[in-house]
């Protein structure tokens, strides 16, 4: 593929990323930076923004995919958008490489200011038999194959004379228990519910759905007792929640359990569905850039959402959202810092957005970074 159209000769602000973070500072900057003889480039490789928060009710089929999306040309008219990846970034002389999406030769786009709201990955671990057997839950692809296999589950169960077999098929698993685990689980085990319902060879009681989670508590984002109000509902609808657990073996399916506390055995559940929602990492795109970086893979950024290192302000460069480590100023965030969610992207957008423009919207000077928790 040839980009033969790209602004060659304009000052460029370079968003990589187009979700909650890419798409907010894109829509609000847009046509200021178009305005000033600027342009707002977007390197996203597909072409909508995804509602991350609404994929387990694409999951449970209680919302279609398309209402989870937002296509990014019809929102971003000002704005060019690139189909691809950005593969590694050399700030100190302004380039990123691209790496189309139809694989073609990768390419330099240089630019003059930066935002990196590349945002996370699944977050998985080096468990056996657990790359084979997983489903993540970050993409809608994903929540809609979820919603088809376990429906598929509950059908392929009621035909089945193996009991262990279909035992097997009615045992559903999610392994994490943040704010994507329980909302997952529990709108599946609405959906499977009323499937089974629906079925005159099953009964509701032959389901059994599963959480794991290795901490000593769910949600760790809310407070205490909100979690264990959380965790008394799911057990009232039959869910089973395993806490200080967690995996030693996936392999074909056979989940070995084992305590977090002193890696004894803790049984073993045996299931054709798992459902991986055990966090999320910072896109791995970040080693590959001279941008200082924390200890999880995160971009070390200021409140005011400028990248910073030990040695001050990286200038001409942002970042905000999953892949930046974003001080929580109101003390309540996990370590110090704002916890990875499509609540704090889309309002760091907003405060970032507001800071990389110029606040009486002309070109040149910059008038004062907004703290960023000071906006939200």
């Amino acid at each position: 593929m040839a980009f033969t159209k790209l602004a060659q000769d304009r000052p460029r602000i370079l968003i990589v990323g187009g979700g909650y973070v890419g798409f907010t500072v894109a829509k609000k900057i847009q046509k200021a930076v178009k305005a000033t003889g600027g342009v707002v480039t977007i390197v996203e490789p597909n072409p909508y923004m995804t509602y991350q928060p609404f994929l387990p009710e694409v999951a449970a089929g209680s919302m279609e995919g398309r209402n989870a999306t937002v296509p990014l040309r019809q929102h971003l008219r000002d704005t060019e958008i690139i189909p691809g990846l950005v593969v590694s970034v050399n700030h100190a002389a302004r380039t990123a490489v691209v790496e189309p999406i139809d694989s073609g030769e990768p390419f330099e786009l240089q630019y003059d200011e930066i935002i990196l709201g590349a945002g996370s990955v699944t977050r998985a671990f080096p468990i056996p038999g657990l790359a084979e057997v997983a489903i993540g839950m970050k993409t809608v692809e994903e929540a809609v194959s979820v919603r088809n296999w376990v429906l598929e589950r509950i059908e392929v169960a009621s035909v089945l004379e193996d009991a262990d077999a279909r035992r097997r098929a009615l045992t559903f698993v999610i392994v994490g228990g943040g704010f994507a685990g329980v909302e997952t689980i529990s709108e599946l085990e609405d959906m499977a519910r009323e499937a089974v319902n629906r079925n005159d060879r099953l009964t509701p009681s032959e389901l059994r759905f599963v959480m794991i989670e290795a901490a000593p508590r769910i949600m760790p984002e809310v407070p205490e007792d909100r979690a264990e109000k959380v965790v008394a509902e799911l057990r009232a609808r039959g869910i089973e929640i395993l806490l200080n657990t967690s995996l030693s073996d996936a392999t074909g399916g056979n989940l070995q359990l084992i305590n977090m506390a002193d890696k004894s055995p803790a049984g073993e559940i045996d299931t054709d569905t798992l459902i991986w929602t055990a966090g999320v990492a910072a896109s791995p795109m970040l080693k590959n850039t001279d941008f200082p970086i924390d200890e999880r893979g995160r971009v070390r950024v200021n409140a005011d959402l400028r990248v910073a290192g030990d040695a001050g302000v990286v200038e001409g460069a942002w970042a905000a959202g999953d892949n930046a480590a974003v001080p929580d100023l109101s003390g309540g965030g996990v370590g110090g810092f704002c916890v990875p969610n499509a609540q704090h992207a889309s309002r760091q957008a907003l405060v970032l957005a507001k800071n990389i423009l110029p606040r009486d919207d002309r070109c040149g000077g910059w008038s004062g970074p907004v703290e960023g928790r000071g906006e939200l």
